[in-house]
């Protein structure tokens, strides 16, 4: 464990810093969707093996363009940067996006993504937000791990986000969430949740 990690708020000087994530799965979640006759459908999620361990790689950056007014924060020990963490809050529907949570390899496995993943716990419940979402592939078997250690939980999937075969690449989208107790309905948001 690194003993002396500092969450510091980043300013937008990171904005378009690339972050390489990379990362070795032995599992995925095999996604099934089934039509049935009577014009239902469900789909299954069901953890499987792969032959044999599979490597994976994709780049991230902060402050990207698609997020509502985001925030950032870096891990440091000293002046090492051992991570980083970009969250915007999804105002329309009162939740925390974690946009991105990258922990440099070396320093894995040593505290690290867990203090980033409380400081935007306590980031979420420090705007009254009623929940905390993410996203994760289904074939990154490690992460998704990980968010269960928090309570995250599956909340959704989209099939085809990054390509029409993610189903046969292995590698769906899957949105993770953990909802949040303590939430209270704000004034500004009346009885209807803040639709319009």
């Amino acid at each position: 464990m690194i003993k002396n990690v500092k969450i510091v708020e980043l300013d937008k000087s990171w904005k378009g810093r690339v972050f390489v994530y990379h990362y070795t799965t032995s599992f995925y979640y095999d996604l099934e969707l089934l039509d049935k006759a009577d014009g239902s459908f469900c789909f299954c999620l069901t953890k499987k093996a792969f032959e044999e361990p599979t490597e994976k790689q994709f780049e991230g950056s902060l402050f990207s363009d698609w997020l509502f007014e985001p925030v950032a924060y870096g891990a440091f020990d000293g002046d090492t940067l051992l991570g980083v963490m970009c969250l915007s809050v999804e105002d329309w529907s009162q939740r925390l996006r974690v946009a991105e949570l990258w922990v440099d390899e070396p320093f894995r496995h040593q505290g690290v993504g867990k203090k980033l993943m409380a400081k935007a716990i306590d980031y979420a419940r420090s705007k009254n937000l009623r929940g905390l979402v993410l996203e994760t592939q289904s074939c990154n078997e490690p992460a998704i791990r990980f968010y269960h250690s928090f309570g995250l939980r599956f909340i959704g999937l989209d099939a085809t986000h990054y390509s029409n075969d993610d189903i046969l690449k292995r590698e769906v989208r899957l949105e993770m969430g953990l909802d949040l107790p303590d939430f209270e309905l704000g004034e500004q948001q009346g009885a209807d949740g803040g639709n319009p």
